[in-house]
Parts: C-alpha cells; sequence; structure tokens
C-alpha cells in the first residue's frame, strides 16, 4: 500500500466543503447566537467563529461549533466582573438554547439535529479583552479556584494554524475518534504542532509514526503549554494518568498495525461504503464523551 496516497485519501474524506451544507448550517448557527447576543448587549461586542475552524484542523467525522464573545476592556454593560459577563451571557442564551455551564464556555444544547444527524451543539466563551488593543483577553473559570484566565485566542490560532503540520493533526484528530482517545481537542493540537517541530517536511506517514512512537514510548513524560502564556496557564491536569495510558495503549496497537503495513486497520476503507460506518463510529463517540468541563482558553 502506498500510505501517503492512503493518508492524502483519507484527509480528503474528512474535509468538508467550503461550500457544501455543513458550512452552511455553521454560518446560519453562528449567526443566530450572533444576532441572539447583540440583540442583548447593543455595545457590539467582538463574536468570532473559533476552534477548529478558525486553525483548519476540521474533521467531517467529529466536529462542534466554537463561538467567542468578547467585550471591550471598559465596557461593563454585560456586568462589571468576568463572573458578571459570564452569568449575563448565559442568561441571554437561555432565551433561545438549554445551556450548559463548562470551565470557561457555555454549552448550547437543545439544537435541531441537522448536522451529520447526532446531538450537535455550540460552545460559546465569554470573555473581556484585556485592554484597548484587544488582543489579550481574560475569561472567567467557573467553579475553579484560579477565577481569571489570561490568554490570547490570535497566538493560538495562528500556532496551529501556521504550524505546518495541520494535516498530521487532522489525522491524529481522527485517530482520536475512531479509537475513543479521551484527550481534549486543544491538546492533541498542542502536542501534535510541538512533536513534529523538526519533521514538519517530512512524509505524512513518517510524521504519523513519529506521533504514535512518542505516545508509545513516552507517554509519561508528554507536557504541554499554552503558546499564549506559558508561564500563567498550566495545562497539564489535561494530560492526567488515564489519558496518558491511553495513548500508549492505543499507540502501541496502532504501531503493530502500521509496522505490518495494514494502516486500514488504522483509519478503515476510504470511499462512498465506509460512510455509515462512520456515522456510527461519530454517534458512538459523541455518547461516550466525558461530560467533565471543559477549557478552550485558545478559541479565537
Amino acid at each position: 500500500m502506498d500510505a501517503d496516497k492512503y493518508l492524502e485519501d483519507v484527509l480528503k474524506s474528512q474535509t468538508l466543503d467550503d461550500d457544501g451544507e455543513e458550512m452552511k448550517a455553521l454560518c446560519k448557527r453562528k449567526g443566530e447566537v450572533e444576532k441572539l447576543l447583540k440583540d442583548k448587549f447593543t455595545n457590539n461586542p467582538t463574536i468570532r467563529f473559533a476552534g477548529s475552524k478558525t486553525k483548519g484542523t476540521m474533521i467531517r467525522e467529529s466536529y462542534d461549533l466554537d463561538i467567542t464573545c468578547y467585550f471591550k476592556s471598559e465596557d461593563t454593560q454585560a456586568g462589571d466582573s468576568l463572573k458578571d459577563i459570564y452569568q449575563n451571557v448565559r442568561a441571554a442564551l437561555q432565551a433561545k438554547y438549554t445551556v450548559e455551564s463548562k470551565a470557561s464556555a457555555l454549552r448550547l444544547r437543545g439544537l435541531d439535529h441537522d448536522i451529520h444527524g447526532v446531538d450537535f451543539h455550540i460552545d460559546v466563551v465569554p470573555g473581556r479583552f484585556s485592554d484597548d488593543k484587544s488582543k489579550d483577553v481574560f475569561l472567567h473559570r467557573e467553579n475553579d479556584d484560579k477565577v481569571r484566565l489570561k490568554t490570547n485566542p490570535d497566538v493560538h490560532v495562528e500556532h496551529v494554524r501556521d504550524s505546518g503540520v495541520r494535516d498530521a493533526i487532522r489525522l491524529a484528530k481522527l485517530w482520536r475518534e475512531r479509537n475513543g482517545v479521551g484527550i481534549k481537542s486543544f491538546v492533541l493540537e498542542l502536542l501534535v504542532v510541538d512533536l513534529l517541530r523538526e519533521k514538519k517536511d517530512r512524509w505524512l506517514q513518517t510524521q504519523m509514526k513519529h506521533l504514535w512512537t512518542e505516545f508509545r514510548d513516552h507517554s509519561a513524560s508528554l507536557s504541554v503549554k499554552d503558546p499564549a502564556n506559558p508561564e500563567g496557564n498550566d495545562l497539564s491536569s489535561f494530560l492526567g494518568e488515564d489519558v496518558r495510558n491511553q495513548l500508549m495503549q492505543i499507540a502501541t496497537r496502532t504501531m503493530e498495525q502500521v509496522d505490518a503495513d495494514d494502516w486500514e486497520k488504522v483509519y478503515g476503507k476510504v470511499g462512498k461504503e465506509n460512510a455509515s460506518a462512520m456515522s456510527s463510529l461519530l454517534s458512538a463517540a459523541i455518547t461516550s464523551r466525558p461530560t467533565s468541563q471543559t477549557f478552550k482558553p485558545f478559541a479565537g
């Protein structure tokens, strides 16, 4: 098997058409949320797409919609404190949606099942710019000793978008979905960028083998930093013992399959005949996802 040709075909099968129905649905959803918030907060907060869409790491098999809603540094219309902003944005969203509070995000439920036919959701991250430059932002931390978090969404987007390894990131995310690895998307993205820093020009199969080898052989020493605030934001808690063990065990199995040149055992057959299997895998993955609070410091 030509492994690189196969991986390119896998990526093509996971690429959303910019003019396709899925993207149109995402834009429609963003418009609905934006109108609701701007009708409530008339001082014109900055509302943008965030997450994998802005970074170019989206995969068809599993994606949701991430939106940021940031208020100007001197704007108190949504509240004086970050907690006020978080609670008032939540109250505004509850006019139309069922809202679940996450660590720094507000998860919107009660949506029509019009994307993939599964329980699609939207995460809205409210915050306030730290100054009039509108670059760094402060986010509220719900149920956390650290009541606020400082980050820079543009730095996060650029860090991943311009990494030169977005294809490997997308393949790693698909691997995570197919195997039920409980690692957060933004943590996996940062890990891939770091581990492939010196291998940007290698073939895709070489990049993926290196990733899985690192996961297999060095899971205990893996680390990840917030590129926007490496000293202030400790992300080590997202690489707990369970996550490290999963990475090691599944990477071990994957490398056995790859060493046997059996790439289809990793990602399956590519083509229309695999569509129903993909849908079933996605539904199972969403059903089994942990409900612990999420942290999205780099949505932007």
